[in-house]
């Protein structure tokens, strides 16, 4: 957290000598159903070939993991209950925008670098006396192409395009959590990471696609 609040910094102490400094936001799929709101700067240094652009989305996601077995990974073998289950995560991203020329655009960039996921996983078994979450944090790698075409001197649409990585993480639930390393906690049965992280949907390889307006501010 505190390396996302460093860059959050530096990224708007920099976003002072910007000439182009913009902010908008996107709607589309992200793994889900996803929301982004982000800030694009550009031409902050002489010379420096990349703009920048930090987000904060939302994406809500349908299938979590598989009810029965987080149940029995995490707290217990019973039986009883009516599964219902959903899903979210919160993902930061901060890139790196280099200015390409493809299909004509006139502001079209590939993008990379790193991410930051926050992932929930909720799971309740109706009439079975069992309602917990499963969560996690992992750290992830995108890149992709982003395109911003002119509605109006100050609004653009925007269009974007890519995949993000995200590395294996611990998994937490009730008072069990497993990690890649194998320390465990309060680990059950014969239970390991593979079996949690097959058992729990937290983001892994994921497709993005979406589309939005950005809105020039500077």
């Amino acid at each position: 957290m505190k390396r996302i609040i460093f860059g959050v910094m530096i990224f708007f102490s920099t976003s002072v000598f910007a000439d182009n400094f913009a902010g908008g936001f996107m709607i589309g799929y992200n793994g889900g159903l996803g929301f982004e709101g982000a800030l694009k700067i550009g031409q902050f240094a002489q010379g420096f070939p990349f703009h920048l652009r930090i987000g904060l989305g939302y994406t809500s996601v349908s299938n979590p993991g598989k009810a029965w077995d987080a149940r029995r990974i995490f707290i217990n073998d019973n039986q009883g209950g009516d599964p219902e289950k959903s899903g979210h995560y919160w993902d930061f991203s901060f890139d790196l925008l280099y200015k390409v020329s493809l299909f004509n655009m006139k502001e079209g960039y590939v993008y990379f670098g790193p991410r930051y996921s926050s992932f929930t996983g909720n799971f309740n078994f109706v009439g079975g006396n069992e309602d917990f979450d499963v969560t996690s944090g992992q750290w992830g790698l995108g890149s992709g192409l982003i395109a911003y075409f002119p509605i109006s001197t100050k609004m653009n649409f925007t269009a974007a395009g890519g995949l993000v990585y995200y590395f294996s993480s611990t998994l937490s639930g009730h008072d069990t959590s497993y990690s890649p390393d194998g320390e465990h906690v309060n680990a059950r049965n014969d239970y390991d990471y593979d079996d949690a992280n097959d058992a729990i949907n937290q983001p892994r390889l994921e497709f993005r696609a979406m589309i939005g307006l950005s809105f020039v501010l500077k």
